[in-house]
């Protein structure tokens, strides 16, 4: 007889109650909840922290919660929760009703297991116990060798460069060098004498862009492009022609002229060799990079077809067969360049 009474009254008052708050009933009863497989947050103590504890039901009695917002009122109490961590043991004195999952703590902050966040090239996650576990990859960059040398008096200042944050040493030298180690045939070339005047003194100091302005060009971003065999010889041969013609032909010659038509045991992006480009340089030349731009500025991408060729004029001289790449250039013309020499290991 009580239960069929309580039935009828639930009958008579809940059209009342739901034409006065049916958007945010519905919300709170039939959403998931914030923790409808287990309270996640094992410390959070957000009613604690704002002292909030209401009873009945009150849609207004609520702190944030990460990106949402959690309820301290006893409307809380049902199975399906989406109440504060801390509801229970703060504002009712009790055990919560669901098992508590231990959650890892950072910056103030608790998160669930499995979590993760990257601390520079290594990630983080939250494990079982409570407890961050971390990789422990060398980093590209380190935050405390920066800061140690920035304590010293060096004459420079190391930076974060934000486009080495994150990487992997090995990565670093995967994706950001390249050159493949020499040949001991090459290794094994024989070496220049030189012998000084005796009146002859070695400077110092020596600064090439001081001694040949306007002929020392600036260096090329090679990106995550492990080209450096190719971005180093297409920059020395451009300096060099531009000082031995006297300033009367400064071409900033093409890397990815290089990278992409010479393929005679050279990987493009994957690594190359320095003798191999020399003698590409000599035998065929390359054209200027305004004419041949750069664009395999990610690691190891899709092999680039090469789009420049040329044909011997006689006299060691040769010219190309094809336009430029870049239609906004018409100067395609060949320049051909001698290896430079090598100093001694010793």
């Amino acid at each position: 007889m009580l239960r069929l009474r309580a039935l009828l009254c639930l009958c008579l008052v809940a059209p009342v109650a739901l034409a006065s708050s049916s958007r945010v009933r519905a919300r709170r009863e039939l959403g998931p909840g914030l923790y409808e497989h287990g309270v996640y947050d094992a410390g959070g103590s957000y009613c604690q922290r704002g002292d909030v504890c209401c009873h009945g039901r009150d849609d207004g009695c609520t702190v944030p919660y990460h990106d949402t917002l959690c309820y301290c009122d006893l409307f809380c109490n049902r199975t399906v929760s989406d109440c504060c961590p801390d509801f229970w043991e703060y504002c009712l004195g009790i055990p919560p009703p669901f098992p508590r999952v231990p959650g890892c703590a950072r910056a103030g902050r608790n998160y669930p297991t499995g979590a993760t966040y990257r601390e520079n090239c290594n990630l983080c996650t939250c494990g079982p116990g409570g407890q961050w576990q971390c990789e422990d990859h060398a980093c590209l960059m380190d935050g405390d060798l920066i800061d140690a040398i920035n304590r010293g008096d060096y004459g420079w200042r190391a930076d974060n460069y934000s486009q080495f944050w994150g990487m992997t040493l090995e990565d670093g030298i995967r994706y950001r060098l390249g050159t493949f180690r020499p040949s001991p045939t090459v290794m094994n070339m024989n070496e220049m004498h030189m012998n000084m005047d005796s009146n002859e003194v070695l400077p110092r100091h020596f600064d090439a862009a001081a001694k040949w302005p306007g002929m020392i060009h600036e260096p090329l971003d090679q990106g995550n492009c492990a080209g450096s065999w190719a971005f180093s010889t297409a920059a020395v041969a451009s300096d060099r022609i531009s000082i031995h013609s006297m300033g009367h032909m400064t071409p900033a010659l093409s890397p990815q002229n290089l990278l992409s038509c010479d393929t005679r045991n050279q990987q493009g992006c994957g690594g190359g060799r320095l003798d191999g480009a020399w003698w590409y340089l000599r035998r065929r030349g390359v054209v200027t990079d305004e004419c041949y731009p750069f664009t395999s500025r990610e690691s190891q991408p899709a092999a680039q077809p090469c789009m420049m060729h040329s044909r011997s004029t006689g006299r060691g001289k040769r010219q190309a067969t094809a336009r430029c790449p870049n239609p906004q250039t018409h100067a395609n013309d060949i320049y051909q360049s001698t290896p430079a020499y090598r100093l001694a290991s010793s």
